[in-house]
């Protein structure tokens, strides 16, 4: 048992020499143990060099070397839910030696990415996904006529969303070849393993039983009442000791639960597995942080670790680890200062929604919060410790968290959902039916934001301008730094109809924050920075790069603060004043904040000259905040280069119609 992260690069004879599950074949049955013993050991070494996820990773050390070792990857199809449990599968795949650039710019991705190795057979960074994709594999490869197993791993977690018991139902209904493994970390579903349970999961698993079991079913089947009598006796058998009952009336061969730190039990029930045909479910106990004592103890808490810097002998371990090491997803990211501020210490955007929150809660006793399973990474839990009445986590199941905001709405109360832009999305369809064209009295907090860095593309919140402007009846706000992050938050709450603020992932600038919450005018700016010629429309957190480039240019500076209802009396007063109208968002171009200034000019008939400046038209990598605001020149350099090139080419024009 590890008591804290290793510093230096542990001894791992075994592992040193897998470069692929090939290798990993080869071994002897009694070696893997040692080998899982090497894995979790280098897994929380190589993760305390670059930060990310690894409690998840540390959990499914034994059934990750298991499901190698068995099943003939990647010719085999293994499916990996959620994502944050693949370390290990990486290190297995020939990415060990490249684990150092793990979530770094150009390096290794921290979720499963097809175009990284052929190991990753579906990218995921959203829950729920694996036994739909697994399902359509089964079925391409049986289309194909090829001969492969496909296998899908799931937690419990991500098993309480409607889409996985959508393709559960499917598979069972198609009779598909397929094996879904449940990772059971004691989080939501089942009971501990007892002794009964594991004896008859033994019995099910065994190659008498399941030969038994096939043989009785031809014979009886010829017996339709007498099968059916058979059937319900073993079913309630098996609900008399096993979870399992759920899973065989949904047509599944249900085996478990077993532990799911036992290799050599894995080993035997996969094996077995293989030669059962038709969709089958493994149930396995694991604990989440395996063999790393503090995360063991706090699996929450050591959900994700920060980057573990070199540090004085004297000094100890633990005082390079943030909030007992605990990342939340997020790593924390150095934002450039602005002199035109007052700086404090910098709190974190969810944070400051947190305390927001409770703030509100204790003035309105209407408040009620939602969450889909995000309450850490919303800075939710001091809410949820002094509110519990008028909390909701609705677990992983973003659908019906914004549709129960929607239903709590109409009875007169005041929901507001938490929820993360990227999972946004996938209760699009809810924000526009059951809260939208209600006008239902909704607010959403949307966290992470724009860019969200070591997280890549799968929670890049990079569209939620754009899908959420063209929804009638709806209100969005970009606050600039922390206290228009507060006072907007507070300002939508009070509007009685479906209204949104967007934040970013990590902390703030460090502005003055007001504890006085006031309602600011609805859809109105401010100019911050008077200049000429050339106008500089700012949407969010970017302002204080904004603020830097027009120091260099003169340029003026509005902080706009909503892109909808936009400020139409501020945006033709300075159309008018300016030859160059700069927008500056960090969502996608296409259909975001700079889109509503064009459009609005349009209408207007003003013609002027327009650049948008925002998030290009592809999916970002992932890398640090600040290298990916370079790469999409939305860097003070980048921004400075293109504006000037714009304007060059604006007075080139001036001076070829005067001549």
């Amino acid at each position: 048992m590890l008591e804290e992260i290793p510093t230096r690069r542990p001894s791992t004879p075994l592992l040193d020499a897998i470069n692929s599950p090939a290798d990993l074949r080869t071994l002897e049955e009694a070696q893997l143990p040692q080998l899982a013993d090497e894995l979790r050991q280098y897994l929380l070494y190589s993760v305390g060099q670059t930060g990310g996820h690894f409690g998840a990773g540390l959990g499914v050390v034994e059934l990750t070397i298991a499901l190698h070792y068995v099943y003939n990857t990647p010719n085999d199809r293994i499916v990996w839910d959620v994502g944050h449990q693949t370390y290990p599968h990486k290190i297995l795949t020939g990415r060990r030696e490249s684990m150092h650039s793990m979530r770094q710019f150009g390096g290794l991705s921290g979720f499963p990415k097809r175009s990284e190795s052929e190991f990753d057979t579906f990218g995921v960074g959203h829950s729920s996904t694996s036994i739909s994709a697994a399902l359509g594999m089964a079925i391409g490869s049986a289309m194909g006529e090829i001969n492969r197993e496909t296998v899908a791993v799931i937690g419990d977690g991500a098993m309480t969303a409607g889409m996985a018991f959508e393709a559960l139902n499917h598979a069972a209904h198609v009779e598909s070849d397929m094996l879904v493994i449940l990772n059971d970390n004691n989080m939501s579903i089942s009971r501990n393993v007892g002794g009964l349970a594991t004896y008859f999961s033994k019995i099910w698993a065994s190659k008498l039983y399941t030969g038994f079991r096939e043989g009785s079913k031809r014979v009886l089947s010829k017996i339709p009442q007498a099968w059916e009598l058979a059937r319900k006796t073993e079913e309630h058998v098996k609900g008399m000791v096993s979870p399992g009952t759920l899973f065989e009336e949904l047509g599944f061969y249900y085996i478990g639960p077993i532990d799911g730190h036992d290799l050599p039990r894995l080993v035997h029930d996969l094996n077995n597995l293989k030669d059962i045909k038709g969709p089958k479910l493994l149930h396995i106990i694991t604990q989440k942080g395996k063999g790393f004592s503090p995360a063991e103890e706090d699996p929450v808490g050591y959900h994700a670790l920060n980057k573990i810097e070199p540090k004085p002998a004297t000094e100890s371990a633990d005082k390079n680890l943030n909030n007992n090491g605990v990342n939340d997803g997020s790593v924390s990211q150095k934002e450039t200062a602005s002199p035109h501020q007052p700086k404090t210490a910098s709190p974190k955007f969810q944070d400051i929604f947190g305390q927001w929150l409770c703030d509100e809660a204790a003035l309105d006793p209407k408040l009620t919060a939602i969450t889909p399973a995000m309450c850490e990474g919303s800075g939710m839990v001091p809410f949820s410790q002094a509110y519990p009445e008028r909390f909701h986590d609705v677990a992983i199941a973003e659908q019906h968290a914004v549709t129960l905001a929607a239903g709590i709405a109409c009875e007169g109360q005041k929901p507001v959902v938490a929820i993360y832009s990227t999972f946004l999305q996938r209760g699009y369809d809810q924000l526009v039916h059951d809260v939208a064209l209600q006008k239902l009295d909704v607010t959403f907090g949307i966290d992470r934001a724009g860019i969200v860095g070591e997280d890549g593309p799968t929670h890049a919140g990079a569209f939620d301008l754009s899908f959420l402007r063209c929804i009638p009846n709806m209100v969005i706000a970009t606050p600039s730094d922390e206290n228009e992050c507060r006072q907007l938050l507070h300002t939508c709450y009070q509007f009685p109809g479906p209204a949104a603020v967007r934040y970013p992932r990590g902390k703030g600038m460090g502005s003055h924050i007001c504890e006085e919450l006031s309602v600011w005018p609805l859809g109105k700016g401010k100019r911050v920075r008077s200049g000429k010629h050339i106008v500089i429309l700012n949407f969010g957190t970017l302002l204080d790069r904004a603020l830097s480039v027009a120091e260099s240019l003169n340029a003026t500076v509005c902080d706009m603060r909503f892109v909808k209802p936009i400020d139409e009396e501020l945006i033709l007063e300075v159309a008018t004043q300016h030859a160059l109208v700069v927008t500056l968002e960090e969502n996608a171009v296409a259909g975001g904040a700079g889109s509503a200034v064009s459009e609005f000019l349009s209408e207007e008939g003003v013609s002027t000259n327009l650049l948008h400046l925002g998030l290009p038209d592809d999916f970002l990598d992932h890398g640090k905040r600040d290298q990916l605001l370079e790469q999409c020149q939305l860097d003070v350099a980048g921004m400075t280069k293109r504006i000037r090139t714009r304007w060059s080419k604006i007075n080139q024009r001036l001076s070829s119609a005067m001549v």
